[in-house]
C-alpha cells in the first residue's frame, strides 16, 4: 500500500508495509493504491506544488508481483491464468506510468536503479522501454540496465545520467530530495504547462499510453 502526505505545497507519497519484504512488488493491489494517491494528488495541485516519491525499504519498488500471478495460477489450477494476471498487470501499470507523465508538477524520486525482468525471464512492456530510451540517452547504458541486468550503483547512476546526485545514507537522499522539491516548487510554474511540456518530451511512450500532448498558452495573453 502507500500514504500520501501534504507538506504546504509539496506531496509526499510513500509506499509502506513489508509486502514481499519491502519490495513493493506491482499487483493490483498496489497499482490501484498509487493511482489513488496520484489522483489526489492531481486534485489537489497548485502552482508550485512538487511529489516527492519514497519508500520503506531499499527499493521503491522491485518490479511486478510473479507470487501473486502464480497464486491465481494456483486457485485456477492453470499456467495460463497465471500468465493472464501477469498480462493484466502489465496493462494495469500503464495507467500509473500516464498518472505520472501528466502530473502538473515535478516529481522527485529516491531509488535504486535496477531492471529484473532479464534475471526473471520476463520481457519489458513497450511502453516502459520507450520510457528507457526517453530517459537513459546512451545506447550503452540502457544495455547495461535491459539487457545485462546491472544492479547500477548511485554513483554509476549519475555517470549515466539517470540520477542528479548521489548520497552517503538514506537519510541524506530523502532530504536532498526535499531539498530540490522545495526549490523546484519555488518557481511557481504553471502546473497545466509542466504536464504539457513533460509529456512532449516523451511522444513515443504518450502514443503507447493514448496521452495526448496539448498546447498551453500564457494565462496573461
Amino acid at each position: 500500500m502507500c500514504t500520501l502526505e501534504k507538506r504546504g505545497s509539496l506531496f509526499i507519497l510513500t509506499l509502506t508495509g513489508d509486502t514481499n519484504k519491502d519490495q513493493h512488488r506491482l499487483n493490483p493491489t498496489l497499482i490501484s493504491s498509487i493511482r489513488s494517491a496520484l489522483a489526489q494528488v492531481k486534485s489537489q495541485a497548485v502552482n508550485g506544488s512538487a511529489l516527492i516519491t519514497l519508500s520503506q525499504g531499499r527499493f521503491f519498488s522491485n518490479g511486478f508481483d510473479l507470487n501473486h500471478a502464480q497464486s491465481v495460477g494456483a486457485k485456477y489450477g492453470s499456467v495460463k491464468a497465471a500468465k493472464d494476471e501477469l498480462i493484466l498487470m502489465v496493462d494495469l501499470f500503464k495507467g500509473v506510468v500516464a498518472d505520472y507523465l501528466s502530473l502538473p508538477m515535478p516529481t522527485v524520486a529516491a531509488a535504486v536503479m535496477y531492471m529484473s525482468e532479464l534475471d526473471i525471464g520476463m520481457s519489458l512492456p513497450d511502453y516502459f522501454m520507450a520510457m528507457i530510451r526517453g530517459k537513459v540517452g546512451s545506447a550503452s547504458s540502457r544495455r547495461d540496465l535491459v539487457l545485462r541486468a546491472a544492479k547500477v550503483s548511485a554513483e554509476e547512476a549519475v555517470g549515466m545520467g539517470i540520477v542528479d546526485s548521489t548520497h552517503g545514507s538514506a537519510e541524506e537522499v530523502v532530504a536532498a530530495a526535499f531539498g530540490v522539491a522545495e526549490e523546484l516548487g519555488k518557481r511557481k510554474w504553471s502546473g497545466d504547462a509542466y504536464a504539457a511540456i513533460r509529456k512532449s518530451l516523451y511522444p513515443e511512450v504518450c502514443g503507447l499510453l493514448g496521452l495526448k500532448c496539448e498546447e498551453v498558452m500564457p494565462s496573461k495573453l
